[in-house]
């Protein structure tokens, strides 16, 4: 089997549930004992926390210990610091280069990233830039931050101008798309080459988190996909979030290089990303499939829990049906 790490494993039970029935050995790192990832892969391990320096080599341990042939970090929070010091891990690691996550990871340079690709993205300044003449409403959103957080709708200038003196955030100011939005759940091999994308529509989300979506077979969606995949280019997933506003324009708000939080969605939809991964992790350079995913299937997410107790060596352990119960 091959050994997959997967990095600040948190809540994402889907991912390694998928790899692991694709034939991968899931080995989870957190730096948190109830992260419930964790009790859902072959093997478990505590790290530090990402940004103390011993965060890397922890990870290039678990590499070492289970003979790992991939790193897939699974969240925002620690790409930055794994993309930067990827050398030091001892495997290959499923992220575009580093330019490409700095560059993702701030939404204006992403921003200006797309204009130079020629790829539509809505008009978007810095809060010292900005023009006297503003469509409204517009947005002020964090530069930097995942789901959804420290974004602001503003309906005129004065609102406009409380949100920028109070944001505790780095901010830029986005003219607010009002058209259907969609998300690309793209894959990339280790070259570049988009191997699939797959739209899918965005019916209900909490958190900046798709709860309820459906996959969409539209030519014009998986093209966008793989031009923008390709122009960045990306390295393994990523999630591109996009608006079909009026006019027809498709225009590109964010790319998240991991998978998205609607990962069974894809799978479910025959994307096979998982295998992809392992043979790219042994070396194999699969053929493209873009647009070869079945249209029509509707996620709707619910919410599951993992029970833990204490073990007899200490660690937390998943419940065991037969622990005897403790008398009153």
């Amino acid at each position: 089997m091959t050994a997959v790490l997967f990095t600040c494993v948190g809540m994402r039970v889907d991912t390694v549930t998928a790899f692991r029935e694709a034939g991968a050995s899931a080995i989870g790192a957190d730096a948190s004992p109830y992260a419930p990832a964790l009790y859902h892969c072959d093997h478990q391990a505590l790290v530090p926390l990402k940004d103390q320096p011993d965060y890397i080599p922890a990870l290039r341990e678990l590499v070492e210990a289970h003979d790992v042939r991939l790193v897939v970090p699974l969240t925002d929070i620690d790409q930055a610091v794994v993309s930067a010091r990827r050398d030091g891990l001892g495997a290959p690691v499923l992220l575009p280069d580093d330019d490409v996550v700095q560059t993702t990871a701030d939404k204006y340079l992403a921003h200006l990233a797309f204009e130079e690709q020629g790829i539509d993205s809505p008009p978007t300044w810095l809060p010292g830039e900005l023009p006297d003449e503003l469509r409204f409403p517009v947005l002020v959103k964090a530069r930097v931050g995942f789901g959804s957080r420290n974004i602001y709708r503003a309906h005129d200038r004065e609102e406009l101008d409380f949100f920028l003196s109070t944001t505790p955030v780095d901010s830029m100011v986005q003219t607010c798309c009002t058209g259907e939005e969609f998300s690309i759940d793209a894959f990339c091999d280790l070259d570049g080459r988009c191997l699939n994308a797959i739209p899918r529509t965005m019916i209900e989300s909490k958190g900046g988190e798709s709860i309820k979506g459906m996959t969409v077979y539209d030519a014009e969606l998986i093209e966008l996909g793989r031009r923008v995949a390709e122009a960045l280019p990306l390295k393994g997933p990523g999630t591109i979030q996009c608006f079909r506003e009026p006019d027809g324009s498709l225009q590109i708000t964010d790319v998240n290089p991991r998978f998205g939080g609607a990962f069974p969605l894809p799978t479910a939809a025959g994307s096979r990303y998982p295998e992809y991964a392992i043979a790219l992790a042994n070396g194999e350079r699969p053929e493209p499939r873009v647009g070869e995913f079945r249209p029509g299937v509707v996620m709707t997410r619910f919410w599951s829990e993992v029970c833990l107790t204490t073990s007899d060596e200490g660690p937390l352990e998943p419940l065991r049906e037969d622990l005897p119960v403790a008398e009153a």
